[in-house]
C-alpha cells in the first residue's frame, strides 16, 4: 500500500500530536531562516562589551590552557607556544605533567622533537637529558593537570598575582559522563573569543544547522552585576535532523578572563557544559596575533542508558570535536572579523 504525501503529513503530524512531552528529542516548527524573528534589537553591543570587561577583571592566576590532558602523554612530548613563549610538556612515569620551555639549553634544539626516556626528555641533537628539573637557565613552570585540560603558569605573560592553581568551572559531578576536547586557531586575540561567546543571539542566526528556537530570557545589564547575576540564560534547541531537535535552558558564565562556560541547566543533560578557553599563542609572521580556541565538551548525563553510551567514548570523541570544529570554523570568522574591524579602529558600536 502507498501512501500519499497529504497522508505522510497527516500521519507524522499525529505523531507529533502523541509525542511525549517528557521524551528529551522533541518536534519543532520554525519559519524560514530570513523569516526568523531578528534578534538585533535585543542585542546591544554595550551589554557584550560590560560582560567582557568584567570577565577580563576577574583574576586567573596567570593560568593559561595548554592543551588536552590526552595531548599531553609520557612516550612523546608536546609542544605549543603560548603568549609567544615556546614550551614543551609531558608526563612522568608517574602520570604526573612536566612543562617548561621548548627550546634545549644547550643549543636551543626543539624539544617538541625530543625523546621521553624514563620520565626524562633526551634531546635529539646531542643527547642532553632534562628530568623536569632546573638546568642552567632552563626551568620548568607550574603546570596542572585537572584531568580534561593541562594548564601552565606563566608569570611572565599573565602579570597578576599566581594562584596555586588555575580556576577550573565546576564539571558534571556524580553522573557518567564522557570528554572532547577540540583545538582551532585564529587571527584574533581571546577577547575576541569571549565577545563572541557572550553573543549568544547569533547562534540561530549564524549556525542554523545546529541552533534553532533560541530566545535569550536573561542577560545582565550595567557594569555593576554580581557574580551571581554575572550570565547570559538561554532557551535553545539543539538540532538533530529535519524538524527534530533536544530543547534545553542553558547558561554562559565567564569564570575567568579567558574561559566562557557554557552549562545546560535544564533539559537533557542538565550539568554538561561546554567550557571555551582562548589562549593567546604569540604574533604570526605577518605580526597578527594568534589565539588557540581549547573547547572541551563534558556531557553528562542520568539516564541509564548513556553509562552504556560512555563505553562508547573513544568512537564518540571524535564526533563531539568534529561539531566543535564546525562551530568554531564559523565562529573564528566572527572572532577575526571583530579583531580587524578593532586593529582598523572601525568597529562599530
Amino acid at each position: 500500500m502507498r501512501v500519499g504525501h497529504d497522508g505522510l503529513v497527516s500521519v507524522t503530524q499525529r505523531i507529533i500530536r502523541r509525542w511525549p512531552s517528557r521524551w528529551p528529542v522533541q518536534p519543532f516548527r520554525e519559519p524560514p531562516w530570513a523569516r526568523q524573528e531578528p534578534t538585533y534589537r535585543d542585542c546591544p553591543p554595550a551589554v557584550i562589551e560590560a560582560a567582557g570587561k568584567r570577565a577580563s577583571a576577574r583574576p586567573s592566576g596567570n593560568w593559561f590552557v595548554v592543551g588536552a590532558s590526552r595531548s599531553v602523554r609520557t612516550d612523546r612530548p608536546f609542544g605549543v607556544t603560548i603568549a609567544g613563549r615556546e614550551l614543551v610538556a609531558w608526563r612522568k612515569e608517574d602520570g604526573s605533567v612536566r612543562i617548561g620551555p621548548g627550546a634545549c639549553p644547550h643549543l636551543g634544539a626543539p624539544l617538541a622533537e625530543a625523546r621521553v626516556d624514563r620520565g626524562g626528555l633526551v634531546c635529539r641533537w646531542h643527547g642532553l637529558r632534562l628530568d623536569g628539573d632546573s638546568r642552567g637557565a632552563w626551568a620548568p613552570v607550574p603546570a596542572h593537570d585537572d584531568g580534561v585540560l593541562v594548564w601552565a603558569r606563566l608569570d611572565s605573560a599573565g602579570r597578576e598575582q599566581p594562584s596555586d592553581r588555575p580556576v577550573v568551572p565546576v564539571r558534571p559531578a556524580g553522573a557518567a559522563g564522557i570528554d572532547a576536547v577540540a583545538t582551532v586557531t585564529g587571527i584574533c586575540e581571546p577577547e575576541d573569543v569571549v565577545a563572541n561567546r557572550l553573543d549568544p543571539w547569533h547562534g540561530a542566526w549564524f549556525h542554523p544547522y545546529s541552533f534553532t528556537r533560541l530566545r535569550v530570557l536573561e542577560a545582565p545589564q550595567g557594569t555593576d552585576v554580581p557574580d551571581d547575576e554575572d550570565r547570559f540564560l538561554v532557551e535553545v534547541t539543539f538540532r538533530l535532523a529535519g524538524h527534530w531537535g533536544v530543547p534545553v535552558l542553558a547558561e554562559f558564565t565567564c569564570p575567568e578572563p579567558r574561559t566562557v562556560v557554557m552549562r545546560i541547566v535544564a533539559g537533557e543533560g542538565t550539568g554538561s557544559v561546554v567550557e571555551t578557553h582562548a589562549t593567546p599563542l604569540g604574533p604570526g609572521l605577518d605580526g597578527r596575533p594568534r589565539t588557540a580556541v581549547i573547547e572541551a565538551t563534558i556531557a553528562a548525563s542520568e539516564r541509564p542508558g548513556f553509562t552504556v553510551a560512555t563505553k562508547l567514548a573513544p568512537a564518540i570523541r571524535p564526533l563531539m570535536r568534529h561539531t566543535a570544529k564546525r562551530l568554531w570554523r564559523d565562529d573564528l570568522a566572527y572572532a577575526e572579523r571583530r579583531y580587524a574591524l578593532r586593529a582598523a579602529g572601525e568597529r562599530p558600536s
